[in-house]
């Protein structure tokens, strides 16, 4: 007695089939998994009978071995005890096995038979559509997400649901897309933001070209409250930015299901304590780290300095390529990560060096452990570098200032201006600063980019003499190269 229920397997953020078979033999009862399984997915055993005797469906007293096929490709998670729970009741000849071959499964069963939502059920309904089904059984709660794939989810919330199902006897209520979900979260605004104009500037130039941002300066100054406020100002998303989006955060774990489709950018900050696994991702399972949760979106690093000095060197090569290759000895991985990089410091470890008001206590030996935190190569790759003053009390004390929403009016329409002449004065100026400044290849390349952008922003036809010069303006400071 054989039967067989498709499923799939998610590696870094695809999903492979996996084919679950379910046989039954005379012999000593028992129940055993094989196919390269892993702990989660080994105690579906327990599970699954538990889940099985809940829905008031016969235990089969045979000798059961389920098969995860393809042997070699390791499964991971608890998505497989659907799949596996229906081949065994199709062995047993309590499901019609025919009816299970135009559907994929994926879900968690509890032990009372109830349903539950695992991660990475978007990529799952993708890859099952890719191969030929029209419907694919999950919880009630993976409708929505699964629903986006184009494939019709079926969805149940318990055990003696999908076998009723399966059986013909009783048919699911039908997901809804048109239910409407809950609203989507705002962004921070920065009509909040009082004074500090050359920082608001530079946070446009940074949204309107995609560019990263250093703010440093003393404690207080506002760096946190202006680097929180850079989504707000950037492009939305468009369809196919917001479903890859989602497909990241499902398989992360992290889709909210009364917002199954992310229209927002993705913003990350994860505290300096962070690990190079937990910033470019890896770990047992080979999980996406915060660069690409933070794909397409914002990644924020407040007090940049703090950091451990590996983990901030292993965003040198995401930074750069817009991606990160994870290789363990379970398998290797590709994630995205084309992020926004924006990040906080003070200039010093007591924090009032640059502050005119306040004397900097910090021996040499505390500077030089504090630049050794950051390398050079680790700063040439922000593309504006600003030190913020201590604002004014008059500029406290004025009223809102420009929202966001305006400020991303101007940012969406010089991203659609990309202006690729340039002013002969421009360009002896640009050769002049590599010698004089002095810049890098990679600084040199930067800079033309953040040229490009201010004449954009302009509106101009081509790039002058005065967007190098303003773009000059925002290499590293002196502060902070010698901090």
């Amino acid at each position: 007695m054989l039967a067989r229920t498709i499923t799939h397997a998610v590696v870094g953020l695809d999903a492979r089939r996996v084919d679950v078979e379910a046989h039954l033999q005379r012999g000593v009862p028992g129940f055993s998994i094989v196919g390269l399984a892993d702990r989660a997915c080994q105690e579906a055993k327990h599970r699954v009978r538990s889940g099985i005797t809940s829905a008031e469906l016969e235990w089969p007293m045979r000798r059961i071995t389920v098969n995860l096929a393809p042997a070699g490709l390791r499964k991971e998670g608890s998505g497989f005890d659907l799949p596996i729970a229906l081949s065994i009741l199709a062995a047993s000849g309590q499901l019609p096995r025919e009816r299970l071959r135009g559907h994929a499964a994926v879900g968690e069963l509890g032990l009372d038979g109830r349903l539950r939502p695992v991660g990475g059920v978007l990529a799952v309904a993708e890859a099952a559509r890719r191969g030929g089904f029209e419907r694919l059984l999950c919880a009630a709660p993976s409708a929505p997400e699964a629903a986006l794939s184009g494939i019709e989810p079926v969805p149940v919330r318990h055990l003696a649901e999908a076998a009723a199902y399966v059986r013909g006897e009783a048919e699911p209520e039908p997901y809804d897309s048109a239910n409407g979900h809950g609203p989507e979260p705002r962004y921070l605004d920065l009509a909040d933001v009082r004074g500090q104009e050359r920082a608001r500037r530079a946070l446009e130039i940074a949204a309107a070209g995609g560019h990263n941002l250093l703010l440093s300066g003393p404690p207080g100054t506002g760096k946190t409250m202006l680097a929180r406020r850079l989504p707000g100002i950037l492009p939305t998303l468009d369809p196919a930015e917001a479903l890859e989006v989602t497909r990241i955060q499902s398989v992360a774990g992290l889709l909210d299901p009364e917002r199954p489709l992310i229209m927002l950018r993705p913003f990350r900050s994860p505290h300096y304590s962070a690990s190079v696994a937990a910033m470019v991702g890896g770990g047992p399972g080979i999980r996406p780290g915060e660069v690409t949760l933070a794909h397409r979106g914002v990644l924020m690093l407040d007090e940049l300095a703090e950091f451990q000095r590996p983990a901030l060197e292993a965003l040198r090569q995401p930074i750069e390529d817009g991606e990160v290759a994870i290789a363990r000895a379970a398998g290797r991985a590709v994630f995205p990560a084309r992020f926004q990089l924006v990040a906080t410091m003070n200039l010093c470890p007591c924090g009032a060096r640059g502050d005119p008001a306040a004397e900097c206590s910090c021996s040499p030996q505390r500077l030089a452990a504090f630049r050794d935190k950051l390398s050079r190569a680790l700063l040439d790759r922000f593309d504006l570098v600003l030190a913020m003053p201590r604002p004014r009390a008059q500029e406290l004390a004025a009223g809102p200032a420009e929202p966001s929403s305006a400020v991303r009016e101007r940012v969406e329409s010089a991203r659609g201006r990309a202006p690729v002449q340039w002013a002969v004065d421009a360009e002896e100026l640009l050769d002049r600063a590599v010698e004089r400044v002095p810049l890098s290849g990679r600084g040199r390349a930067r800079t033309r980019r953040v040229a490009q952008t201010l004449a954009a922003l302009a509106s101009a036809d081509r790039v002058e003499a005065s967007h190098v010069a303003e773009a000059l303006s925002y290499r590293a400071p002196r502060e902070l190269e010698t901090a």
